[in-house]
Protein backbone atom coordinates (compact mmCIF):
# COMPACT_ATOMS: atom_id res chain seq x y z
CA UNK A 1 0.00 0.00 0.00
CA UNK A 2 1.24 3.45 -0.93
CA UNK A 3 1.90 5.87 1.95
CA UNK A 4 -0.67 8.65 2.16
CA UNK A 5 1.89 11.42 1.79
CA UNK A 6 2.95 9.96 -1.60
CA UNK A 7 -0.63 10.28 -2.87
CA UNK A 8 -0.75 13.92 -1.80
CA UNK A 9 2.65 14.66 -3.33
CA UNK A 10 1.83 12.91 -6.61
CA UNK A 11 -1.63 14.44 -7.01
CA UNK A 12 -0.38 17.84 -5.90
CA UNK A 13 2.44 17.73 -8.42
CA UNK A 14 0.00 16.95 -11.24
CA UNK A 15 -2.18 19.89 -10.17
CA UNK A 16 0.86 22.16 -9.89
CA UNK A 17 1.94 21.30 -13.43
CA UNK A 18 -1.51 22.16 -14.79
CA UNK A 19 -1.61 25.44 -12.90
CA UNK A 20 1.87 26.41 -14.07
CA UNK A 21 0.92 25.66 -17.68
CA UNK A 22 -2.09 27.99 -17.39
CA UNK A 23 -0.18 30.74 -15.57
CA UNK A 24 3.15 30.78 -17.39
CA UNK A 25 2.26 30.23 -21.04
CA UNK A 26 1.48 33.07 -23.39
CA UNK A 27 -1.25 31.02 -25.08
CA UNK A 28 -4.78 31.32 -23.76
CA UNK A 29 -4.86 27.88 -22.11
CA UNK A 30 -8.05 27.35 -20.14
CA UNK A 31 -8.96 24.72 -17.54
CA UNK A 32 -10.81 22.93 -20.35
CA UNK A 33 -7.58 22.59 -22.29
CA UNK A 34 -5.88 21.17 -19.20
CA UNK A 35 -8.77 18.72 -18.68
CA UNK A 36 -8.57 17.36 -22.22
CA UNK A 37 -4.78 17.36 -22.16
CA UNK A 38 -4.54 15.42 -18.91
CA UNK A 39 -7.05 12.79 -20.03
CA UNK A 40 -5.24 12.40 -23.35
CA UNK A 41 -1.78 12.25 -21.75
CA UNK A 42 -3.00 9.70 -19.21
CA UNK A 43 -4.45 7.56 -21.99
CA UNK A 44 -1.31 7.72 -24.13
CA UNK A 45 1.00 6.96 -21.20
CA UNK A 46 -1.24 4.08 -20.16
CA UNK A 47 -1.26 2.66 -23.68
CA UNK A 48 2.53 2.78 -23.71
CA UNK A 49 2.69 1.08 -20.31
CA UNK A 50 4.23 4.13 -18.62
CA UNK A 51 1.33 5.17 -16.37
CA UNK A 52 1.05 2.02 -14.25
CA UNK A 53 4.48 2.57 -12.61
CA UNK A 54 3.25 6.04 -11.58
CA UNK A 55 0.10 4.48 -10.12
CA UNK A 56 2.24 1.96 -8.25
CA UNK A 57 4.43 4.76 -6.85
CA UNK A 58 1.83 7.32 -5.78
CA UNK A 59 -1.45 5.35 -5.68
CA UNK A 60 -4.52 7.56 -5.53
CA UNK A 61 -2.37 10.58 -6.38
CA UNK A 62 -2.25 9.19 -9.93
CA UNK A 63 -5.66 7.50 -10.21
CA UNK A 64 -7.90 10.30 -8.93
CA UNK A 65 -6.71 13.20 -11.18
CA UNK A 66 -7.94 13.43 -14.75
CA UNK A 67 -4.92 11.60 -16.12
CA UNK A 68 -6.12 8.62 -14.07
CA UNK A 69 -9.42 8.75 -15.97
CA UNK A 70 -7.54 8.42 -19.26
CA UNK A 71 -5.60 5.50 -17.76
CA UNK A 72 -8.86 3.84 -16.66
CA UNK A 73 -10.39 4.19 -20.13
CA UNK A 74 -7.39 2.60 -21.85
CA UNK A 75 -7.04 -0.23 -19.33
CA UNK A 76 -10.77 -1.00 -19.61
CA UNK A 77 -10.52 -1.01 -23.39
CA UNK A 78 -7.49 -3.31 -23.43
CA UNK A 79 -9.16 -5.73 -21.02
CA UNK A 80 -12.40 -5.76 -23.04
CA UNK A 81 -10.53 -6.32 -26.32
CA UNK A 82 -8.88 -9.40 -24.80
CA UNK A 83 -12.22 -10.87 -23.74
CA UNK A 84 -14.66 -9.59 -26.42
CA UNK A 85 -12.47 -8.87 -29.42
CA UNK A 86 -13.09 -5.83 -31.60
CA UNK A 87 -16.43 -5.03 -29.92
CA UNK A 88 -14.52 -4.51 -26.67
CA UNK A 89 -12.63 -1.61 -28.27
CA UNK A 90 -15.90 0.32 -28.41
CA UNK A 91 -17.41 -0.69 -25.07
CA UNK A 92 -14.52 -1.43 -22.70
CA UNK A 93 -13.55 2.09 -21.73
CA UNK A 94 -17.11 3.12 -20.92
CA UNK A 95 -17.76 -0.09 -18.98
CA UNK A 96 -14.64 0.44 -16.88
CA UNK A 97 -15.54 4.04 -16.10
CA UNK A 98 -19.31 3.56 -15.72
CA UNK A 99 -19.38 3.84 -11.92
CA UNK A 100 -17.33 7.05 -11.88
CA UNK A 101 -19.33 8.62 -14.70
CA UNK A 102 -22.60 7.74 -12.95
CA UNK A 103 -21.39 9.22 -9.65
CA UNK A 104 -20.35 12.44 -11.39
CA UNK A 105 -23.77 12.79 -13.00
CA UNK A 106 -25.74 11.98 -9.85
CA UNK A 107 -23.67 14.16 -7.51
CA UNK A 108 -23.66 17.00 -10.03
CA UNK A 109 -27.44 16.81 -10.28
CA UNK A 110 -27.87 16.74 -6.49
CA UNK A 111 -25.53 19.73 -6.09
CA UNK A 112 -27.48 21.64 -8.78
CA UNK A 113 -30.78 20.95 -7.03
CA UNK A 114 -29.56 21.83 -3.53
CA UNK A 115 -27.50 24.95 -4.23
CA UNK A 116 -28.06 28.14 -6.22
CA UNK A 117 -25.16 29.64 -8.18
CA UNK A 118 -24.03 33.16 -7.35
CA UNK A 119 -24.17 35.94 -9.90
Amino acid sequence: MTPLYMAFLGGGLLCLIGQLIMDLTKANITPGHILVGYISIGAVLSGLGLYQPLVDAVGAGATIPLSGFGHLLVQGTLKAVESKGLLGAFSGGVEAAAAGITCAIVFGYVAAVLFNPRD
